[in-house]
């Protein structure tokens, strides 16, 4: 998946065990620049290496552009969205990568390895980009635009000020505003989307699921695979109204 006219990607994503965690106890007043231009290119990127994975066809070089790609697709999403509700949207003030346990902290805590989070201390993206780029070889771009719609949506929950009792119900609400964002981006042909693509995706969104017996209750639960899929899939088909932002 690309943005336009960059058809010749597919949608990859098949099954690989990997945890996308979110340090939802760091809430902080969020920061951030105005409603970016459509011909803004200036979203920061951290750049890095990695070991070849199974498909070593996908340089870094590649990897970064889609980063860059899927970062500034969630940006004009969430500048309309906010737009049409009379609001003023505030991007995420960075998006940046690291490859050591403990090398960046979120509200004092340290991010380990094979990791994604949004730190609402902070109001910033971090991930591990070794495993990253690593997934991305092994399973394409989409990884990365569903990886990125995840994080980015939990920052806009901070800006709705949206607070939940349980970590399920605002995973699961992430994942179905990182659905309407595909969704819709692909409805306002921003992103090429092929025949079977979503199959491949619902096998990917199987596998972040949590492991057989998770309590729902528990801190850091995600939710099942029929519960992951589901989330996904109604704001992939009904847009963010689905999702009952509030």
């Amino acid at each position: 998946m690309s943005p336009l006219p960059r058809s010749d990607r597919f949608w990859r994503l098949l099954a690989l065990a990997v945890t996308l965690v979110v340090a939802g106890a760091c809430f902080a007043a969020p920061g951030g620049e105005e409603d970016p231009a459509p011909d803004d290119s200036g979203t920061p990127v951290a750049t890095g290496t990695a070991e070849a994975g199974a498909d070593g066809t996908m340089t870094v070089e590649e990897f970064e552009q889609d980063i860059r790609s899927a970062v500034r697709v969630a940006e004009l999403y969430w500048a309309g969205e906010f737009r049409e509700a009379g609001e003023r949207f505030e991007r995420v003030s960075r998006i940046t990568a690291y490859q050591r346990d403990g090398e960046i902290e979120c509200g004092g805590q340290s991010l380990p390895r094979n990791n994604a989070v949004y730190c609402s201390d902070g109001d910033f993206i971090a991930y591990d980009i070794n495993w990253a780029v690593a997934a991305f070889r092994q399973i394409g771009d989409a990884f990365l635009y569903y990886l990125l719609g995840h994080e980015y949506a939990h920052g806009v929950q901070i800006r709705l000020g949206i607070r939940y009792e349980f970590t399920i119900q605002q995973e699961l609400q992430a994942d179905c505003m990182a659905g309407a964002y595909i969704g819709d981006s692909e409805r306002d042909q921003v992103l090429a989307v092929q025949e079977g693509d979503l199959e491949e995706l619902a096998a990917g969104l199987m596998a972040v699921a949590d492991d057989p017996g998770q309590p729902w209750f528990a801190e850091g639960s995600h939710g099942t695979a029929e519960q992951r899929t589901d989330a996904f899939f109604a704001g992939y088909r009904g847009s963010i109204e689905a999702c009952d932002l509030g």
